[in-house]
């Protein structure tokens, strides 16, 4: 992962809902073209769990896995202890050598100027690699809208003025700054419904470990308790909670692999 110089990531917050985080890169995986893998990188590796994936799809590769926090590194080591792990920024990863796939799943939407960063991410790649990219694409989602209006709409309204976007484009974005520096590019998108069990208290556990970050790490205790509980009961009035007590939460996703 990459976003806030402060370390917040929590890896047990973000594994409560690994099933369900592991179903787009097992997508993005089943896409890459078929070549010979002898090394792999999972940038943005988070605690492990694509790491693990891209390591079951190439088992005779050295696979190697990078992350900013040292929360998400530590976890990534306990669970994969044969898998080199290194505490590092997407924006200057110096790591040495080529790479035949390069995987990126949910994190680059937290790391700016995509225009520099493809085509650096690229360069990495052994001819016919493959850089593997998935982001969510989910800002205009209820969820997503209702996180900004809250921020604007509480005594935390100034504190929390400056927070930035993550960086987002769209698919056609993503098709003119690359096709011509590839030699395939496929590029997708898939809204996946995802069954959450305890309603809108469901949603705000599966953001706080994502999307809510940049508002609620600015925030004191006593602010933070008062946020999220603003933010479920916008969530409780937008979406449906079924007669089980579950939640139908659509997830957008934006796919990128882009074969040198």
């Amino acid at each position: 992962m990459s976003g806030n110089n402060a370390d917040t990531w929590s890896s047990d917050q973000y594994s409560k809902f690994e099933q369900e985080r592991n179903r787009p890169v097992l997508d993005l995986l089943a896409h890459i073209p078929a070549i010979k893998v002898n090394t792999a990188a999972d940038i943005g590796c988070g605690p492990g769990n694509s790491t693990q994936l891209l390591k079951d799809q190439y088992p005779g590769a050295l696979i190697t896995g990078m992350d900013s926090s040292v929360n998400m590194i530590g976890a990534a080591r306990k669970r994969l202890p044969e898998v080199h792990f290194e505490i590092a920024d997407i924006t200057d990863w110096k790591q040495q050598g080529s790479f035949d796939v390069i995987l990126a799943n949910a994190a680059l939407q937290w790391v700016p100027d995509h225009a520099s960063l493809f085509p650096a991410l690229i360069c990495k790649l052994t001819p016919g690699g493959s850089l593997a990219v998935q982001v969510p694409d989910n800002l205009d989602e209820p969820a997503h809208r209702l996180m900004r209006e809250t921020a604007a709409q509480g005594p935390w309204a100034q504190k929390l003025s400056g927070i930035a976007h993550l960086a987002r484009h769209d698919a056609q974005w993503y098709y003119e700054q690359l096709h011509h520096q590839v030699s395939g590019l496929d590029i997708w998108r898939t809204t996946y419904y995802h069954v959450l069990e305890g309603g809108a208290a469901a949603i705000v556990e599966w953001f706080k470990s994502t999307g809510l970050r940049p508002f609620l790490d600015p925030l004191n205790n006593t602010e933070r308790s008062a946020f999220l509980d603003q933010y479920q009961a916008a969530l409780e009035r937008a979406y449906t909670i079924n007669a089980n007590g579950t939640v139908l939460l659509p997830f957008p996703r934006l796919f990128i692999i882009a074969q040198r």
